[in-house]
């Protein structure tokens, strides 16, 4: 069983950190891996044409492991906005046709299928849960797969909200996608790294994910799994690296016309980043060697005294199945200020956020007995 792994991190001593949703600290391991790669660059002559590639095909192996597809499904990508256009602009509407979000989606999930529906004269619905249930999950995950019906084109979702850490059915939702036709997009950046997923048991066609968050990766990078439904696709760029004969230098302006296979045709340009992806290399080293599962385990046993406290307290926390164990959002008895209350955990080195009307909780390996222990502190204190 997987015990505090905080030693591996450089975190600072007497802060709680509960807040992974917002941005996950540096490994050990990751920090080493980028400084050494800086000092690399004071000699350039020692960079060999290989270099250009070895450290990309190591992290797309490492993330198919990770989410269970072939290398050749994964591209490197900046952002998650830059993955969900590179979909999305291969991607032809149904005619009459519809795309489906959630209410709250993230804005870079929700500009882009905006953006979709107007160029292709489709319609949005926004799938909301019922407003007078005090558990969210069931009623938003019911309502979102009956909305899916013959006329919708795409389905573009968090796996996990980002807001209330409500979880989403994606092997259920997966199947209503593959039997009405419509293409099924998640964006993974507040579950992949923390939360098993496998996008070939939810027939997911494109699982977007940045890394600086559960992945524990730098800032300025993410990753894609895209399926074989955009595998003959026109990327966002031209890069000399997405083209079939990249890896021989001697023949770059014999100008191949014909695009890497697979996923590989959308990584940026300049992926081989010879310092974000030494760092998110061995980010995922450690993450495939702890195990989402194991990771989940490890949150459910330092989550249960605090969910076992709200109820106490006379609060509430989504049941099971839809809560993600490394982040969920705590219903809080009304006397409670979720404002005041940020305010006073943060003056005894508490850090949580703020997510419109939430209070999100978000923990990792790093965290320990005491960090739930002192948040339950400050809630008593404000009652």
């Amino acid at each position: 069983m997987l015990t505090s792994q905080k030693h591996l991190f450089n975190l600072d001593s007497g802060f709680h950190y509960l807040n992974n949703a917002y941005r996950g600290p540096q490994l050990k391991s990751s920090e080493e891996a980028g400084i050494a790669s800086i000092i690399q660059q004071r000699n350039p002559f020692q960079l060999k044409p290989t270099d250009f590639f070895e450290g990309v095909d190591s992290v797309r192996k490492l993330f198919g492991k990770l989410v269970n597809c072939e290398s050749s499904d994964v591209a490197i990508i900046p952002s998650t906005s830059y993955g969900f256009s590179s979909v999305l602009t291969n991607l032809k509407p149904k005619v009459g046709g519809k795309a489906i979000v959630v209410q709250d989606e993230f804005p870079s999930g929700y500009f882009s299928i905006a953006r979709w529906a107007r160029e292709n004269q489709a319609t949005i619905e926004t799938i909301s849960p019922d407003p007078t249930s005090t558990s969210k999950g069931e009623s938003w995950n019911l309502a979102l797969l009956g909305a899916i019906d013959i006329k919708t084109s795409v389905v573009l979702i968090s796996s996990v909200h980002w807001m209330s850490g409500v979880k989403f059915d994606l092997e259920a939702i997966g199947a209503k996608c593959q039997k009405m036709g419509a293409v099924f997009i998640v964006d993974g950046t507040q579950s992949v790294g923390a939360m098993p997923i496998d996008v070939k048991a939810c027939q997911i066609d494109a699982l977007i994910c940045a890394t600086y968050k559960w992945l524990l990766g730098p800032y300025s990078l993410s990753i894609a799994y895209i399926g074989e439904k955009f595998h003959n696709g026109i990327p966002l760029e031209e890069s000399w690296m997405n083209r079939v004969n990249a890896r021989d230098f001697g023949r770059l302006s014999e100008y191949a016309s014909d695009y890497n296979p697979g996923a590989a045709r959308y990584t940026v340009g300049e992926a081989a980043n010879f310092v974000l992806m030494p760092m998110l290399q061995a980010s995922l080293n450690q993450i495939i060697d702890w195990t989402p599962a194991a990771i989940q385990n490890y949150s459910s046993s330092l989550n249960q005294p605090l969910i076992d406290f709200i109820a106490r307290i006379g609060g509430s926390t989504e049941p099971e199945p839809f809560l993600g164990q490394h982040l969920f959002a705590p219903l809080l008895p009304k006397s409670i200020n979720p404002s005041d209350l940020k305010q006073e955990l943060e003056a005894n080195q508490i850090f949580v956020s703020m997510r419109g009307e939430y209070l999100r909780v978000s923990i990792n390996v790093f965290n320990e007995a005491k960090d739930i222990t002192a948040l339950m502190h400050v809630i008593e204190q404000q009652l």
